[in-house]
Order: C-alpha cells, then sequence, then structure tokens
C-alpha cells in the first residue's frame, strides 16, 4: 500500500464524508504521514476548555498521524451550521479560493496523504461566485464520493457524477454510506449504482449504530487508489 491524496465529497450532507474521510485515513495511515484538511467547517461548539471546535475537523484530526497547524487543517472554521457562503457572511469573512489551495500545498508537503473533505454537496455554494466544485477543480484532486443510501440516492449520485466530470475531474472511486436502516431494497438500489457510476466501488459500509472510523474502515478497499 501507498499513498495517495483526495477531495472526498458527498451526495448531500450528513451522508459520512467524514467516517469515510477519517476511515481513509486510518488505512493510510498504515503506509505513511497522513492528514485530514477540512478547508471550510460551519457549525462549532464550545469543547471543556472554552475552545470553539468542530467535531468533523477532530475526527479527521484524530485519524490523521501528522501534527499539522490547524490553520492548515482547517483554513475557515465559521461557527453558524450553514451553508458555507451563509455562515462566511454572517461572519463577514471573505472565503479566499487561493488561500484555500495554499493552505493544501502546505500540507501536502508535511504528509504522504492528504483527504480533503468538502463541505456538504459537490456544488455547495462557498461564496457568491465560488462553489466545492471549483474548490476540487483548483485541487486538482481526484474525487471520491460518498453516497448516503436513502430515497433519493440514485438521482443524486448520478447528478453528482455529471458535476465531477464535467470539471474535468477524475472520479476515482465512491462509497455506499447506509444512512437509512429502513430504506426498502436498499440492496437493489446500490447494485443500480453500482451499475451507473463509472468508478470502482471502494466500500459499503452498513449502517453503524454508533459508527466510528475503525470500524468504517473494515468496509473499505483503497487498493485502487494508491500511487
Amino acid at each position: 500500500m501507498t499513498s495517495f491524496s483526495c477531495f472526498v465529497t458527498g451526495t448531500d450532507t450528513g451522508v459520512g464524508k467524514s467516517l469515510v474521510s477519517s476511515a481513509l485515513l486510518l488505512l493510510a495511515s498504515q503506509a505513511g504521514r497522513c492528514v485530514g484538511m477540512k478547508p471550510v467547517a460551519a457549525g462549532t461548539v464550545l469543547d471543556d476548555q472554552g475552545k470553539w471546535m468542530n467535531e468533523d475537523v477532530l475526527q479527521l484530526q484524530a485519524a490523521g498521524n501528522v501534527d499539522a497547524p490547524p490553520a492548515l487543517c482547517c483554513p475557515y472554521l465559521l461557527h453558524a451550521p450553514l451553508s458555507p457562503h451563509l455562515a462566511a457572511k454572517a461572519e463577514d469573512c471573505t472565503i479566499s479560493l487561493d488561500h484555500l489551495v495554499s493552505s493544501y500545498r502546505q500540507l501536502s508537503r508535511l504528509a504522504d496523504t492528504v483527504v480533503v473533505e468538502g463541505a456538504g454537496g459537490f456544488r455547495v455554494p462557498l461564496t457568491e461566485d465560488l462553489d466545492g466544485g471549483d474548490l476540487a477543480a483548483a485541487l486538482g484532486l481526484p474525487v471520491i464520493l460518498v453516497v448516503g443510501v436513502r430515497l433519493g440516492c440514485l438521482n443524486h449520485a448520478l447528478l453528482s457524477q455529471d458535476a465531477i466530470l464535467a470539471r474535468g475531474l477524475p472520479l476515482a472511486g465512491w462509497v455506499a454510506s447506509r444512512i437509512d436502516p429502513d430504506m426498502a431494497a436498499s440492496d437493489d438500489n446500490v447494485e443500480s449504482l453500482r451499475r451507473r457510476l463509472r468508478a470502482p466501488m471502494l466500500g459499503d459500509i452498513p449502517w453503524l449504530k454508533h459508527a466510528d472510523a475503525n470500524t468504517a474502515a473494515r468496509f473499505i478497499d483503497i487498493s485502487t487508489l494508491a500511487r
């Protein structure tokens, strides 16, 4: 197993991007130095020391093995749990694509693998003129799509694939994240995705009552990502 870097996006918010990103980092840590990056995180809570933190950022930090500066791992930490462009506007903050790319490049010099977790879905707005797809294109990373397996996932996954390929980015793989334990015909839906998504299926994570990265990693195969 060797190193890789990637941009992780999802068919929607709350589909398991952080879980998959953290699992990828745990798998990558078996081969070398790895670090997670959440370019824009929206939604904070106070920790026991009275510091603002974001759960996704902490999850990525725990899964990596490089002690990188927090300002590089999460260049924009926004308080409101809103779409990034709205959260940034509420704080009179301007999200800079150049700053995000610079932060990634600095991280890439510290680690063999950088797993970049996008915010929400692929086209979520970051500013009035910039969205997640623009960031992925600027980074030039292969994309991994996390599909939240629930009603509507076929349309969401296929539209996401179209948007990724339209930016000229490689869809390196996808992961089925079974977030709805009561979904009817979930196996049939996953099989439909296998036939329609033009990338290897990297994993099929079952519904986990108490989801954690170590458990999720058991259901993911990164052999096709390694370079």
